[in-house]
Protein backbone atom coordinates (compact mmCIF):
# COMPACT_ATOMS: atom_id res chain seq x y z
CA UNK A 1 0.00 0.00 0.00
CA UNK A 2 1.58 3.52 -1.15
CA UNK A 3 1.70 6.53 1.09
CA UNK A 4 0.43 9.95 -0.47
CA UNK A 5 2.41 12.50 1.53
CA UNK A 6 0.62 15.86 2.06
CA UNK A 7 0.19 18.12 -0.81
CA UNK A 8 2.62 21.18 -1.27
CA UNK A 9 1.69 24.28 -0.68
CA UNK A 10 0.12 26.43 -3.41
CA UNK A 11 2.40 29.26 -3.34
CA UNK A 12 6.16 29.18 -1.94
CA UNK A 13 6.73 32.03 0.31
CA UNK A 14 10.06 33.00 1.53
CA UNK A 15 11.11 32.18 5.25
CA UNK A 16 10.21 36.25 5.74
CA UNK A 17 7.00 35.86 4.39
CA UNK A 18 6.23 32.71 6.49
CA UNK A 19 7.24 34.24 9.74
CA UNK A 20 5.31 37.25 9.33
CA UNK A 21 2.04 35.67 7.91
CA UNK A 22 2.23 33.43 11.18
CA UNK A 23 1.16 34.76 14.74
CA UNK A 24 3.26 36.46 17.14
CA UNK A 25 4.09 33.19 18.84
CA UNK A 26 4.37 31.14 15.16
CA UNK A 27 0.75 29.47 16.14
CA UNK A 28 -0.08 28.80 12.60
CA UNK A 29 3.17 27.00 11.73
CA UNK A 30 2.75 25.29 14.94
CA UNK A 31 -0.64 24.02 13.76
CA UNK A 32 1.08 23.17 10.03
CA UNK A 33 3.44 21.24 11.91
CA UNK A 34 1.56 19.53 14.41
CA UNK A 35 -0.63 18.28 11.27
CA UNK A 36 2.19 17.22 9.43
CA UNK A 37 3.79 15.27 12.50
CA UNK A 38 0.28 13.58 13.55
CA UNK A 39 0.22 12.84 10.30
CA UNK A 40 3.52 11.02 9.99
CA UNK A 41 2.97 9.16 13.22
CA UNK A 42 -0.69 7.46 12.11
CA UNK A 43 0.41 6.93 8.53
CA UNK A 44 3.81 4.70 9.29
CA UNK A 45 2.44 3.69 13.05
CA UNK A 46 4.74 5.63 14.77
CA UNK A 47 3.93 5.84 18.42
CA UNK A 48 1.66 3.23 20.40
CA UNK A 49 -0.10 3.04 23.66
CA UNK A 50 2.40 3.17 26.19
CA UNK A 51 5.23 3.78 24.52
CA UNK A 52 8.95 5.31 26.00
CA UNK A 53 9.89 7.42 23.68
CA UNK A 54 13.70 8.54 23.36
CA UNK A 55 14.08 11.79 21.65
CA UNK A 56 17.41 12.36 20.27
CA UNK A 57 18.39 16.09 21.33
CA UNK A 58 21.40 17.48 19.52
CA UNK A 59 20.85 20.98 20.12
CA UNK A 60 20.45 21.37 16.43
CA UNK A 61 16.79 23.47 14.99
CA UNK A 62 15.31 20.17 13.43
CA UNK A 63 15.49 18.74 17.18
CA UNK A 64 14.91 21.08 19.03
CA UNK A 65 11.55 21.35 16.49
CA UNK A 66 10.76 17.68 16.90
CA UNK A 67 10.82 17.76 20.67
CA UNK A 68 8.97 20.85 20.68
CA UNK A 69 5.73 19.30 17.99
CA UNK A 70 6.11 15.77 20.12
CA UNK A 71 5.37 17.73 23.36
CA UNK A 72 2.54 19.63 21.82
CA UNK A 73 0.99 16.32 20.69
CA UNK A 74 1.56 14.39 23.79
CA UNK A 75 -1.25 16.72 25.68
CA UNK A 76 -4.04 15.62 23.31
CA UNK A 77 -2.69 12.53 21.26
CA UNK A 78 -5.26 9.63 21.90
CA UNK A 79 -2.79 7.00 22.98
CA UNK A 80 -0.62 8.27 26.29
CA UNK A 81 3.31 8.23 25.73
CA UNK A 82 6.34 8.58 27.84
CA UNK A 83 9.02 11.42 26.54
CA UNK A 84 12.54 11.39 27.06
CA UNK A 85 15.02 14.26 25.81
CA UNK A 86 18.26 12.41 25.26
CA UNK A 87 21.78 14.61 24.09
CA UNK A 88 25.04 12.74 23.43
CA UNK A 89 27.85 15.15 24.36
CA UNK A 90 30.42 14.47 22.27
CA UNK A 91 33.38 16.40 24.06
CA UNK A 92 33.92 18.76 21.28
CA UNK A 93 35.94 21.59 22.16
CA UNK A 94 33.89 24.78 23.56
CA UNK A 95 30.56 23.09 23.30
CA UNK A 96 28.51 25.08 25.26
CA UNK A 97 27.34 22.13 28.41
CA UNK A 98 24.63 24.74 30.34
CA UNK A 99 22.89 25.83 27.30
CA UNK A 100 20.73 22.06 26.41
CA UNK A 101 19.98 21.08 30.24
CA UNK A 102 19.37 24.95 31.29
CA UNK A 103 16.59 24.97 28.00
CA UNK A 104 15.26 21.64 29.18
CA UNK A 105 14.76 22.21 32.90
CA UNK A 106 13.22 25.60 31.60
CA UNK A 107 10.42 23.47 29.99
CA UNK A 108 10.07 20.65 32.26
CA UNK A 109 10.81 17.58 30.43
CA UNK A 110 12.53 14.66 31.50
CA UNK A 111 15.94 14.23 30.27
CA UNK A 112 19.37 12.67 30.07
CA UNK A 113 23.21 13.70 28.85
CA UNK A 114 25.29 11.34 28.10
CA UNK A 115 28.84 11.79 28.00
CA UNK A 116 31.08 10.43 25.70
CA UNK A 117 34.75 11.51 23.45
CA UNK A 118 33.76 10.24 20.33
CA UNK A 119 35.32 13.47 19.03
CA UNK A 120 38.76 12.91 19.96
CA UNK A 121 38.26 8.99 17.96
CA UNK A 122 37.12 10.74 14.96
CA UNK A 123 39.73 13.40 14.45
CA UNK A 124 42.37 10.85 15.22
CA UNK A 125 41.23 8.31 13.29
CA UNK A 126 39.95 10.17 10.24
CA UNK A 127 42.58 11.49 7.90
CA UNK A 128 42.87 15.72 7.57
CA UNK A 129 40.18 16.81 4.99
CA UNK A 130 37.78 13.16 4.56
CA UNK A 131 34.56 13.24 5.85
CA UNK A 132 33.97 12.60 9.90
CA UNK A 133 29.88 12.14 9.17
CA UNK A 134 29.50 8.56 8.39
CA UNK A 135 32.17 7.37 11.46
CA UNK A 136 30.83 10.52 13.69
CA UNK A 137 27.42 9.13 12.97
CA UNK A 138 28.80 4.70 13.62
CA UNK A 139 29.64 6.15 16.87
CA UNK A 140 26.99 8.41 18.34
CA UNK A 141 24.43 6.01 17.09
CA UNK A 142 26.43 3.33 19.22
CA UNK A 143 25.98 5.32 22.36
CA UNK A 144 22.43 6.05 21.82
CA UNK A 145 21.20 2.63 20.97
CA UNK A 146 23.77 1.02 24.29
CA UNK A 147 21.60 3.47 26.29
CA UNK A 148 17.79 2.81 25.30
CA UNK A 149 18.28 -0.96 25.49
CA UNK A 150 19.33 -0.37 29.28
CA UNK A 151 16.67 2.53 30.07
CA UNK A 152 13.78 0.13 28.27
CA UNK A 153 13.26 2.84 25.42
CA UNK A 154 10.50 1.35 22.78
CA UNK A 155 11.15 3.85 20.34
CA UNK A 156 13.68 6.04 19.48
CA UNK A 157 12.81 9.49 17.67
CA UNK A 158 15.27 11.60 15.20
CA UNK A 159 15.26 14.88 14.06
CA UNK A 160 15.87 14.04 10.09
CA UNK A 161 12.71 16.12 7.93
CA UNK A 162 11.70 15.65 4.45
CA UNK A 163 14.55 17.28 2.72
CA UNK A 164 16.73 15.13 4.72
CA UNK A 165 14.50 11.96 3.42
CA UNK A 166 15.26 13.12 -0.43
CA UNK A 167 18.96 14.12 -0.03
CA UNK A 168 19.23 10.66 1.29
CA UNK A 169 18.22 8.87 -1.69
CA UNK A 170 20.00 11.20 -3.69
CA UNK A 171 23.06 10.43 -1.78
CA UNK A 172 22.65 7.20 -2.63
CA UNK A 173 21.01 7.04 -5.97
CA UNK A 174 24.66 9.32 -7.50
CA UNK A 175 27.39 8.37 -5.39
CA UNK A 176 26.28 4.66 -4.37
CA UNK A 177 24.07 3.34 -7.34
CA UNK A 178 21.00 2.18 -5.77
CA UNK A 179 17.21 3.37 -4.87
CA UNK A 180 16.85 3.60 -1.35
CA UNK A 181 16.80 6.24 1.43
CA UNK A 182 15.90 7.14 5.02
CA UNK A 183 12.58 5.29 5.99
CA UNK A 184 10.26 7.26 8.31
CA UNK A 185 10.29 4.20 10.35
CA UNK A 186 12.84 1.09 10.87
CA UNK A 187 13.88 -1.51 12.65
CA UNK A 188 17.58 -1.23 13.51
CA UNK A 189 20.25 -4.05 12.18
CA UNK A 190 20.14 -6.07 15.69
CA UNK A 191 16.07 -6.45 15.53
CA UNK A 192 16.54 -4.60 19.00
CA UNK A 193 15.05 -0.71 18.33
CA UNK A 194 12.81 0.61 16.24
CA UNK A 195 13.51 4.02 14.76
CA UNK A 196 11.19 7.33 14.17
CA UNK A 197 11.30 10.04 11.83
CA UNK A 198 8.33 12.27 12.85
CA UNK A 199 9.30 14.99 10.88
CA UNK A 200 9.41 13.24 7.53
CA UNK A 201 6.63 15.47 6.00
CA UNK A 202 7.93 18.50 7.19
CA UNK A 203 9.98 20.91 5.04
CA UNK A 204 13.39 22.47 6.44
CA UNK A 205 12.10 25.99 5.53
CA UNK A 206 9.68 25.65 7.75
CA UNK A 207 11.94 24.64 10.89
CA UNK A 208 14.16 27.58 10.05
CA UNK A 209 11.16 29.42 10.80
CA UNK A 210 9.86 27.76 13.62
CA UNK A 211 12.90 27.83 15.51
CA UNK A 212 13.22 31.50 14.66
CA UNK A 213 10.14 31.80 16.13
CA UNK A 214 10.80 29.60 18.89
CA UNK A 215 13.96 31.28 19.67
CA UNK A 216 15.63 27.67 20.24
CA UNK A 217 19.62 28.33 21.76
CA UNK A 218 20.95 26.48 18.93
CA UNK A 219 24.36 24.98 19.05
CA UNK A 220 26.33 24.55 16.04
CA UNK A 221 28.11 21.17 15.24
CA UNK A 222 31.92 22.30 15.46
CA UNK A 223 33.14 18.80 14.35
CA UNK A 224 31.63 18.80 11.02
CA UNK A 225 30.03 22.04 10.15
CA UNK A 226 33.07 23.05 8.36
CA UNK A 227 33.20 20.52 5.91
CA UNK A 228 31.61 21.85 2.80
CA UNK A 229 32.43 19.50 -0.08
CA UNK A 230 30.46 16.79 1.96
CA UNK A 231 28.51 14.71 -0.67
CA UNK A 232 25.04 15.71 1.30
CA UNK A 233 25.58 19.20 1.02
CA UNK A 234 26.18 19.08 -3.04
CA UNK A 235 23.26 17.07 -3.24
CA UNK A 236 21.77 20.15 -0.58
CA UNK A 237 22.80 22.83 -3.27
CA UNK A 238 21.51 20.91 -6.22
CA UNK A 239 18.06 20.53 -4.57
CA UNK A 240 18.13 24.87 -3.64
CA UNK A 241 18.98 25.01 -6.97
CA UNK A 242 15.77 22.68 -8.31
CA UNK A 243 13.54 24.47 -5.83
CA UNK A 244 14.19 27.85 -6.87
CA UNK A 245 13.89 27.59 -10.59
CA UNK A 246 10.87 25.14 -10.13
CA UNK A 247 8.88 25.65 -6.52
CA UNK A 248 7.43 22.29 -5.38
CA UNK A 249 9.85 19.88 -6.95
CA UNK A 250 11.14 18.53 -3.85
CA UNK A 251 7.83 18.33 -2.25
CA UNK A 252 6.72 16.31 -5.70
CA UNK A 253 10.28 13.87 -5.10
CA UNK A 254 9.08 13.30 -1.46
CA UNK A 255 5.65 12.25 -2.75
CA UNK A 256 7.06 9.93 -5.49
CA UNK A 257 9.09 8.09 -2.67
CA UNK A 258 5.80 6.89 -1.04
CA UNK A 259 4.59 5.74 -4.52
CA UNK A 260 7.08 2.93 -5.89
CA UNK A 261 6.42 0.63 -8.91
CA UNK A 262 8.47 -2.35 -8.70
CA UNK A 263 7.06 -3.90 -11.76
CA UNK A 264 8.32 -0.08 -13.41
CA UNK A 265 12.28 -0.52 -12.77
CA UNK A 266 14.50 -2.98 -13.34
CA UNK A 267 14.91 -5.34 -9.92
CA UNK A 268 14.46 -8.62 -10.73
CA UNK A 269 14.73 -9.46 -6.66
CA UNK A 270 11.51 -7.07 -6.08
CA UNK A 271 9.42 -8.41 -9.71
CA UNK A 272 9.33 -11.71 -11.53
CA UNK A 273 10.66 -10.53 -14.92
CA UNK A 274 11.66 -14.37 -15.28
CA UNK A 275 8.18 -15.14 -15.02
CA UNK A 276 6.64 -12.30 -16.87
CA UNK A 277 5.01 -13.52 -20.11
CA UNK A 278 7.13 -16.72 -20.16
CA UNK A 279 5.87 -19.52 -22.78
CA UNK A 280 5.29 -23.24 -21.17
CA UNK A 281 6.76 -24.71 -18.32
CA UNK A 282 10.68 -25.22 -19.79
CA UNK A 283 12.84 -24.01 -17.66
CA UNK A 284 14.41 -20.61 -18.57
CA UNK A 285 18.48 -20.51 -19.47
CA UNK A 286 20.11 -19.11 -16.94
CA UNK A 287 23.11 -15.80 -17.66
CA UNK A 288 26.34 -18.26 -17.96
CA UNK A 289 24.39 -19.08 -21.03
CA UNK A 290 23.69 -16.18 -22.38
CA UNK A 291 27.12 -14.93 -21.57
CA UNK A 292 29.23 -17.91 -22.45
CA UNK A 293 30.59 -16.92 -26.55
CA UNK A 294 31.71 -20.69 -26.80
CA UNK A 295 28.15 -21.74 -25.82
CA UNK A 296 26.96 -19.46 -28.41
CA UNK A 297 29.39 -20.56 -31.24
CA UNK A 298 29.07 -24.50 -30.86
CA UNK A 299 24.78 -23.95 -30.63
CA UNK A 300 25.63 -21.83 -34.37
CA UNK A 301 27.55 -24.80 -35.37
CA UNK A 302 25.40 -27.56 -34.44
CA UNK A 303 22.80 -25.75 -36.35
CA UNK A 304 24.37 -24.58 -39.21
Amino acid sequence: MSTVLPLAEPVRRSRADTSAASAPDGERLATRLRHQVGRAIADFGMIEEGDKVMVCLSGGKDSYTLLDILLQLQKKAPVKFELVAVNLDQKQPDFPEHVLPGYLQSIGVAYKILEQDTYSVVTRVVPEGKTMCSLCSRLRRGALYTYAAEQGFTKIALGHHRDDLVATFFLNLFFHAKLSGMPPKLLSDDGKHVVIRPLAYVREDDIVDYAAVKQFPIIPCNLCGSQENLQRKQVKRMMDAWERETPGRIETISRALGDIRPSQLSDPKLFDFLGLGKAGAAPTSDAPVWLDDASVETNHAQVG
